[in-house]
């Protein structure tokens, strides 16, 4: 089941900011919702292991914007590869919707979801609307040439940081390559992935 919810409340319950807004709202209250909410996060600080690492796997999910079954599927790929870490991250960071909020193409995961379902994202020059694809080394995701005059596209790369080593991202043309898969330390992702792969090989 995906979550659902306010973006806010979700992002104070695992304690990781999901968009902007919400990582201004957690300099404000850096604790759960809710009226026991100080008292919780003193609470994390004793949590079981297995609490500790519900709560990792809770927050991959969150940043990728992903089911758990499809959390469930890319724990067993990366299985049978070897070293699980770092292929577990590359499955999810080269999933397209992925690709187009690291380069700066989408504010949050969840507005490049909708940016690949709407059509408005092109791979190698066609069109893709499956926000799960998988983008291979040196594949270039791009804005669809039409849709490259939408102020949301324009506002999210004068927003957006320079992306990390794995991508090269080309602002003028609004295109993102993707040059390899990235180790685990390259991922600018809130997480402490060996406890999700604990999680899930229970």
């Amino acid at each position: 089941m995906k979550y659902t919810g306010p973006k806010a409340k979700r992002a104070r319950a695992l304690g990781i900011p999901l968009s902007p807004k919400t990582e201004r709202i957690l300099e404000r209250r850096p604790y759960p919702p809710g009226e026991h909410g100080k008292t919780q996060a003193m609470r994390r600080r004793k949590m079981s292991p297995y609490k500790q690492q519900l709560l990792e796997k809770q927050r991959l999910r969150a940043q990728y914007n992903v089911h758990e079954r499809q959390m469930r599927n890319y724990y067993k790929k990366a299985s049978r590869r070897g070293d699980m870490v770092n292929s577990l991250i590359q499955l999810l960071e080269s999933r397209l919707d992925a690709v187009v909020l690291r380069g700066g193409l989408a504010r949050t995961i969840f507005a490049a979801r909708q940016y690949v379902n709407h059509g408005h994202i092109t791979v190698d020059g066609r069109k893709v609307d499956i926000p799960s694809y998988r983008v291979r080394p040196g594949q270039v995701v791009s804005v669809k040439e039409k849709s490259r005059r939408l102020e949301c596209f324009q506002s999210a790369l004068d927003a957006s940081a320079p992306p990390p080593p794995y991508l090269e991202r080309d602002k003028k043309a609004m295109t993102v390559k993707y040059l390899y898969d990235p180790p685990r330390d390259e991922v600018p992702v809130i997480c402490e992935v060996p406890l999700v792969i604990e999680y899930y090989s229970r």
